[in-house]
Protein backbone atom coordinates (compact mmCIF):
# COMPACT_ATOMS: atom_id res chain seq x y z
CA UNK A 1 0.00 0.00 0.00
CA UNK A 2 1.45 3.65 -0.89
CA UNK A 3 1.45 6.27 1.91
CA UNK A 4 -0.44 9.39 1.37
CA UNK A 5 1.44 12.25 0.07
CA UNK A 6 1.10 15.80 -1.94
CA UNK A 7 3.29 17.02 -4.39
CA UNK A 8 3.36 20.83 -5.15
CA UNK A 9 5.44 21.82 -8.44
CA UNK A 10 6.22 25.34 -9.07
CA UNK A 11 8.04 27.22 -12.31
CA UNK A 12 8.44 30.65 -13.07
CA UNK A 13 6.02 31.77 -15.84
CA UNK A 14 8.68 32.14 -18.85
CA UNK A 15 5.86 33.37 -21.74
CA UNK A 16 8.37 34.40 -24.26
CA UNK A 17 9.70 31.19 -26.42
CA UNK A 18 13.03 30.48 -28.35
CA UNK A 19 11.57 31.30 -31.70
CA UNK A 20 9.87 34.59 -30.09
CA UNK A 21 13.11 35.81 -28.09
CA UNK A 22 15.03 35.34 -31.47
CA UNK A 23 12.06 37.09 -33.81
CA UNK A 24 12.52 39.64 -31.31
CA UNK A 25 15.95 40.07 -31.46
CA UNK A 26 16.21 40.58 -34.97
CA UNK A 27 13.05 42.63 -35.06
CA UNK A 28 15.43 44.90 -32.52
CA UNK A 29 18.77 44.35 -34.59
CA UNK A 30 17.72 45.14 -37.88
CA UNK A 31 17.09 48.68 -37.42
CA UNK A 32 19.75 49.59 -34.81
CA UNK A 33 22.34 48.06 -37.55
CA UNK A 34 20.53 49.71 -40.56
CA UNK A 35 20.65 53.25 -38.63
CA UNK A 36 24.19 53.30 -37.57
CA UNK A 37 25.63 51.34 -40.86
CA UNK A 38 23.66 54.61 -42.08
CA UNK A 39 25.54 56.91 -39.73
CA UNK A 40 28.89 55.42 -39.87
CA UNK A 41 28.79 56.00 -44.28
CA UNK A 42 28.17 59.70 -43.30
CA UNK A 43 31.59 59.69 -41.00
CA UNK A 44 30.24 59.09 -37.61
CA UNK A 45 31.82 55.76 -37.39
CA UNK A 46 31.88 55.55 -33.26
CA UNK A 47 28.07 54.96 -33.50
CA UNK A 48 28.06 51.25 -34.88
CA UNK A 49 30.62 49.79 -31.88
CA UNK A 50 28.29 51.47 -29.59
CA UNK A 51 25.15 49.69 -31.57
CA UNK A 52 26.79 46.48 -31.49
CA UNK A 53 27.52 46.74 -27.82
CA UNK A 54 23.50 47.24 -27.33
CA UNK A 55 22.44 44.32 -28.79
CA UNK A 56 25.07 41.98 -27.27
CA UNK A 57 24.14 43.08 -23.81
CA UNK A 58 20.34 43.00 -25.26
CA UNK A 59 21.30 39.21 -26.47
CA UNK A 60 22.47 38.72 -22.69
CA UNK A 61 19.57 39.75 -21.53
CA UNK A 62 17.62 37.77 -23.32
CA UNK A 63 19.41 34.19 -23.13
CA UNK A 64 19.27 34.90 -19.15
CA UNK A 65 15.61 35.14 -19.21
CA UNK A 66 15.36 32.06 -21.39
CA UNK A 67 17.39 29.82 -19.31
CA UNK A 68 14.76 30.58 -16.44
CA UNK A 69 12.49 28.21 -18.34
CA UNK A 70 14.46 25.27 -16.92
CA UNK A 71 14.40 26.25 -13.33
CA UNK A 72 11.62 23.64 -11.50
CA UNK A 73 10.94 22.83 -7.59
CA UNK A 74 8.96 20.21 -6.84
CA UNK A 75 8.07 19.83 -2.76
CA UNK A 76 6.94 16.04 -1.61
CA UNK A 77 5.24 15.95 1.72
CA UNK A 78 5.10 12.62 3.01
CA UNK A 79 4.09 11.06 6.50
CA UNK A 80 7.28 10.90 7.08
CA UNK A 81 9.40 13.60 4.39
CA UNK A 82 9.31 16.69 3.39
CA UNK A 83 11.56 16.22 -0.05
CA UNK A 84 12.48 19.59 -1.85
CA UNK A 85 13.23 18.74 -5.81
CA UNK A 86 15.29 21.88 -7.32
CA UNK A 87 16.26 21.64 -10.98
CA UNK A 88 17.95 24.17 -12.47
CA UNK A 89 19.40 23.59 -16.16
CA UNK A 90 21.12 20.06 -16.36
CA UNK A 91 21.92 20.24 -12.40
CA UNK A 92 19.43 18.53 -10.14
CA UNK A 93 19.51 18.91 -6.22
CA UNK A 94 17.23 17.43 -3.78
CA UNK A 95 17.16 18.01 0.34
CA UNK A 96 15.07 16.00 2.15
CA UNK A 97 13.77 16.87 5.90
CA UNK A 98 11.64 14.79 8.44
CA UNK A 99 7.95 16.43 8.56
CA UNK A 100 7.88 15.90 12.48
CA UNK A 101 10.48 18.38 12.48
CA UNK A 102 9.96 20.82 9.77
CA UNK A 103 9.22 24.08 9.32
CA UNK A 104 7.76 26.78 6.91
CA UNK A 105 8.78 30.04 7.55
CA UNK A 106 8.26 33.13 5.45
CA UNK A 107 10.89 35.74 6.49
CA UNK A 108 9.84 39.49 5.35
CA UNK A 109 12.78 41.11 3.99
CA UNK A 110 14.86 44.58 5.98
CA UNK A 111 13.78 46.55 2.55
CA UNK A 112 10.55 47.35 0.64
CA UNK A 113 12.85 46.69 -2.53
CA UNK A 114 13.34 43.40 -1.39
CA UNK A 115 10.91 40.32 -1.78
CA UNK A 116 10.44 38.10 1.61
CA UNK A 117 11.79 34.82 1.60
CA UNK A 118 10.53 31.26 2.06
CA UNK A 119 12.30 28.69 3.43
CA UNK A 120 11.78 25.28 4.65
CA UNK A 121 14.43 24.38 7.64
CA UNK A 122 14.95 21.71 10.19
CA UNK A 123 17.82 20.95 12.47
CA UNK A 124 19.83 23.99 11.06
CA UNK A 125 19.11 23.09 7.63
CA UNK A 126 17.30 25.16 5.48
CA UNK A 127 16.24 25.50 1.51
CA UNK A 128 14.62 28.32 -0.09
CA UNK A 129 11.67 27.63 -1.80
CA UNK A 130 9.99 29.67 -4.80
CA UNK A 131 12.48 32.53 -4.91
CA UNK A 132 11.05 33.46 -8.11
CA UNK A 133 7.28 33.67 -7.45
CA UNK A 134 5.64 37.15 -6.72
CA UNK A 135 4.90 38.16 -3.00
CA UNK A 136 1.64 36.79 -3.24
CA UNK A 137 2.16 33.25 -4.63
CA UNK A 138 4.82 32.97 -2.06
CA UNK A 139 2.31 33.53 0.85
CA UNK A 140 -0.10 31.61 -0.70
CA UNK A 141 2.41 28.90 -0.74
CA UNK A 142 3.47 29.47 2.68
CA UNK A 143 0.16 28.99 3.51
CA UNK A 144 -0.64 25.77 2.03
CA UNK A 145 2.69 24.13 2.85
CA UNK A 146 2.29 25.18 6.32
CA UNK A 147 -1.19 22.68 6.16
CA UNK A 148 0.96 20.06 4.94
CA UNK A 149 3.80 19.93 6.91
CA UNK A 150 2.54 21.61 10.28
CA UNK A 151 4.31 22.75 13.34
CA UNK A 152 7.23 21.57 14.82
CA UNK A 153 6.36 18.09 16.77
CA UNK A 154 2.55 18.37 14.87
CA UNK A 155 2.32 16.64 11.38
CA UNK A 156 -1.36 16.94 10.28
CA UNK A 157 -2.47 13.83 8.75
CA UNK A 158 -2.19 13.70 4.60
CA UNK A 159 -6.21 12.62 3.96
CA UNK A 160 -5.76 12.29 -0.36
CA UNK A 161 -3.31 9.70 -2.00
CA UNK A 162 -1.51 11.30 -5.08
CA UNK A 163 -2.37 15.01 -5.40
CA UNK A 164 -0.51 17.29 -7.43
CA UNK A 165 -0.78 20.94 -7.72
CA UNK A 166 0.90 23.78 -9.02
CA UNK A 167 1.91 27.11 -8.78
Amino acid sequence: MESAHACIVIAPNCSLSVRGAVLFFLSLCAPCFGIAGALTLLGFWPVLPFAGLEMLLLGAALRLSLRRRHHRQTIVVCESDVTVQTTIGKEHREVVFPRHWAQVKLRRSTSRLHPSRLVIESHGRQCAVGDFLTEEERRGLAQKLGELIGRVNESPTLGFADEARGF
